[in-house]
C-alpha cells in the first residue's frame, strides 16, 4: 500500500531522503554532506549538480526498489540559496550562491541609499541583506557570461533549492512554493506572483522566476526515470517554516526557534501580514489554496557552524557533542564570550560587516571556556530576538526548539535561563524534515488539516524550566552587550 511520505530535506552542510510512516515514525534515512566552497571572504558557494546528485541517491536509497509503496514526495530546502540554470540543458550555469553569502553587501547598500528599503520592507516583509535571493540573481547576471548569455537567449532558469529539486525530479517543471518565494525580495506579501516592480528594483527579469504554488496540494510529479515509478510531489517548503510546522506551532502566538547552521526563530502571526519596527521579518508560513498564514521570523546566522568552526578551524574539539561536557566541567565560562558574527549580524542587528568577537581571554581560559562561550552565545543571541519580538507585539510564552543543536541538554537549559521562559523539546527533533512529511501528507489527503496532520504525527517532548538566579543572568547578559559593540 502507498502510505509512506518521501522527504527530502536539502540543507547546508548535507542533504538528506527519509521515509516517514502515517503516523510519522521515521523508518528510513540516508544522508551525503554537501562541499562548501569558499572562493573569497565572504563568499560560499555550492555545487547545484552536487546537490541534486547527492539527492537523487539518497533517495533511492531509501526508497530500495520499492517506490511503489511512496505516496508522495514532501520537499524541504535551505532556504535563500540560488541556483540558475538553463532550460534547454537543465544543467547549472554557475555554482549556487547561498544563503550565508555576503558578496551582494554593496549593492544592498546602495539600493538603500537610493531610498528603496522603505518600499521593499513594507511590500516584502524583509530587508535590504545580502542573505536574500533577489541580489543573488543580479549578482549572476551582472557577473557570470553563461548566466547573461541564458537569460539574453530566452533559457535562463533562477530558482531557490526546492525549485531546482522539482526541476531535475519533474523533467521540466519550474515552480517555487509562496514559503520560499517570500525570500527573494521579489514576492509582496499580498501579491500572488512575483511583483514586476520589485523585479525592477533589484535588476532580475520576471521571466527568468518559477511560478508561484501552494506548498501543499499536488504541485508536480517526479518522473518514473528517478525512483521507476512515477510520485506526486505534495509538499514544499522553506527549512525553518518547515520547522515551525514539524513543531505543530499552527496557532496565533507560537514559536519555535530551530538551531542548525544558523538559528531561526518563528512566531505565528496567522493571516496578519507581519509589520515589525525592529527589523524582524515577515515571511509566509505556508500557503493553501491560495490562501496564507504568515509568520515573524528573527534569523541568526551562525549557530550550529560556530560548534562547527571550533572543530574544524580551531582544532578545539573532535566532534559537536564534546561540548556539552566541556561546558559542564567547568563553573562558568571564566568571562569569555564569543559573538558568533563569522558571516555578519543577522536579526535584530543586520549588520553585514560585523565579524566575530572572542573577549574576555586570559591565560586560564582553555577550550572548556571557548565551547562553554560557543554555546552561551546560542541563549545571547536568542536573548537579542526576544526583546525584538516583545518591542513588536509577539512576546513569547514558551519556546519550542529543535535542529541538531537542541540536542545538547546543557544549551536547552541554558537558553530557558537565559529567556527566563519555558522551553520545549520534542523527542524527535528533526521537525524540518517532519513538517515537509506533515504537508506531503495533506498535499496527498491523508490528513483532513495541518492541525490534524500535526497531532498524528507529532510525538512527546521535554521540557526545560528556568533556573538561573537573576542576578547571574543579568552579568552574563551585560558582557555579552558589551562584546557585542565590539562586533
Amino acid at each position: 500500500m502507498a502510505d509512506r511520505i518521501l522527504v527530502l530535506d536539502a540543507g547546508t552542510t548535507s542533504t538528506r531522503a527519509m521515509v516517514f510512516a502515517p503516523d510519522g515514525t521515521l523508518e528510513g534515512v540516508a544522508q551525503q554532506e554537501i562541499t562548501q566552497h569558499y572562493p573569497e571572504p565572504g563568499w560560499v558557494e555550492h555545487d547545484a549538480s552536487e546537490i541534486w546528485d547527492k539527492t537523487l541517491a539518497c533517495a533511492c536509497e531509501v526508497v530500495g526498489g520499492d517506490a511503489g509503496r511512496i505516496a508522495a514526495i514532501g520537499i524541504t530546502n535551505q532556504r535563500e540559496t540560488v541556483v540558475a540554470w538553463d532550460k534547454t540543458t537543465g544543467e547549472p550555469l554557475a555554482r549556487a550562491i547561498v544563503w550565508q553569502d555576503r558578496r551582494t553587501a554593496d549593492f544592498c547598500a546602495g539600493l538603500k541609499d537610493y531610498g528603496y528599503e522603505e518600499t521593499v520592507q513594507k511590500r516584502t516583509g524583509l530587508l535590504l541583506d545580502p542573505y536574500f535571493s533577489g541580489t543573488k540573481m543580479r549578482w549572476m547576471l551582472d557577473h557570470c557570461d553563461a548566466v547573461r548569455e541564458a537569460e539574453q537567449a530566452g533559457t535562463l532558469a533562477f530558482g531557490t533549492v526546492e525549485s531546482w529539486l522539482v526541476y531535475k525530479l519533474s523533467g521540466g517543471t519550474h515552480v517555487t512554493d509562496a514559503s520560499n518565494a517570500s525570500r527573494t525580495l521579489l514576492l509582496a506579501l499580498d501579491g500572488e506572483q512575483f511583483d514586476e516592480g520589485l523585479c525592477e528594483i533589484i535588476g532580475v527579469p520576471r521571466a527568468t522566476l518559477p511560478e508561484v504554488v501552494d506548498t501543499h496540494g499536488r504541485i508536480a510529479v517526479a518522473r518514473p526515470e528517478c525512483f521507476g515509478s512515477e510520485i506526486p510531489i505534495c509538499g514544499l517548503v522553506g527549512d525553518q517554516q518547515s520547522a515551525t510546522i514539524g513543531q505543530g506551532c499552527l496557532s496565533f502566538g507560537e514559536t519555535k526557534a530551530t538551531y542548525g547552521t544558523g538559528a531561526f526563530v518563528l512566531t505565528n502571526k496567522g493571516q496578519e501580514i507581519p509589520r515589525s519596527a525592529n527589523r524582524l521579518l515577515g515571511t509566509v508560513l505556508y500557503q493553501e489554496k491560495g490562501v496564507r498564514t504568515y509568520a515573524i521570523e528573527g534569523a541568526c546566522f551562525v549557530a550550529g557552524s560556530l560548534v562547527q568552526y571550533l572543530r574544524d578551524q580551531l582544532g578545539l574539539i573532535g566532534n559537536a557533542a564534546e561540548t556539552e561536557a566541556l561546558a559542564r566541567s567547568i563553573p562558568d565560562s571564566g568571562e569569555v564570550v564569543i559573538v558568533p558574527a563569522l558571516a555578519g549580524l543577522g536579526a535584530p542587528h543586520w549588520r553585514p560587516d560585523a565579524r566575530g568577537v572572542i573577549s574576555g581571554l586570559s591565560f586560564a581560559s582553555g577550550k572548556a571556556q571557548l565551547a562553554r562561550a560557543a554555546l552561551e552565545a546560542m541563549a545571547h543571541q536568542t536573548h537579542d530576538l526576544a526583546s525584538a519580538f516583545a518591542a513588536d507585539g509577539a512576546p513569547w510564552s514558551r519556546l519550542r526548539i529543535d535542529g541538531g543543536m537542541s540536542a545538547n541538554n546543557w544549551m536547552a537549559q541554558d537558553l530557558a535561563d537565559i529567556l527566563d521562559i519555558e522551553v520545549e523539546r520534542p523527542d524527535f527533533v528533526e521537525t524540518t524534515a517532519l513538517g515537509a512529511a506533515i504537508l506531503a501528507s495533506v498535499g496527498a489527503g491523508f490528513h483532513p488539516s495541518l492541525a490534524a496532520a500535526a497531532q498524528a504525527m507529532r510525538g512527546s517532548s521535554t521540557c526545560f524550566v528556568a533556573k538561573m538566579d537573576e542576578d547571574v543572568r543579568r552579568d552574563r547578559l551585560a558582557r555579552y552587550a558589551r562584546a557585542l559593540s565590539a562586533a
